[in-house]
């Protein structure tokens, strides 16, 4: 099962592109706005050293933008 995390903010239309990706090919997904949890946009920052949007956890690995190349490396 992959563990597939997705930070966004409400504004973002990388973000809706990346969710209606993810739904599109049938891989579940958690979404953590950093926008209204300003403690997970700190973690993000320390954990990445980006703060821009999507970032998406997959199983350990980080993507960085609207990536599914990378996303189809990282899925199982």
């Amino acid at each position: 099962m992959n563990d597939i995390t997705v930070y966004t903010t409400s504004t973002c239309p990388y973000c809706t592109m990346l969710k209606n990706y993810l739904n599109s090919v049938g891989l579940p997904y958690r979404e953590v706005n950093v926008q209204l949890d300003q403690n997970a946009a700190a973690k993000l920052v320390q954990a990445t050293g980006q703060l821009g949007v999507p970032q998406t956890n997959i199983n350990g690995h980080w993507v960085l933008g609207f990536d599914p190349d990378s996303i189809k490396l990282y899925v199982e």
